[in-house]
């Protein structure tokens, strides 16, 4: 059995776009939560790769929680909330 120390932290994948308004604002409310949680947080640029652009082109910002989507456009705080006390 998997002592609770020895759980990697979830991974958030937040899947952004430069100059896009929400996805600066979904990046200040995660930088927030981590203070409270524990997480580690990736930031992908889809115009880096176009397959990640056409994927998620009018969906961003699209936050992932060990690669399953959580939300897009705005952050679902209480079921990220409840995504990361599971893994406490």
């Amino acid at each position: 059995m998997t002592s609770n120390a020895e759980r990697p932290a979830p991974l958030l994948s937040l899947y952004f776009r430069d100059g896009c308004c929400l996805c600066d604002q979904m990046a200040a409310e995660l930088s927030a939560l981590e203070c409270r949680y524990t997480f580690a947080l990736e930031r992908i640029d889809i115009d880096e790769d176009p397959g990640l652009a056409l994927r998620f082109n009018a969906k961003v910002p699209v936050l992932a929680v060990n690669g399953d989507i959580l939300c897009c456009h705005r952050l679902d705080t209480a079921a990220l909330i409840e995504e990361l006390t599971r893994h406490d």
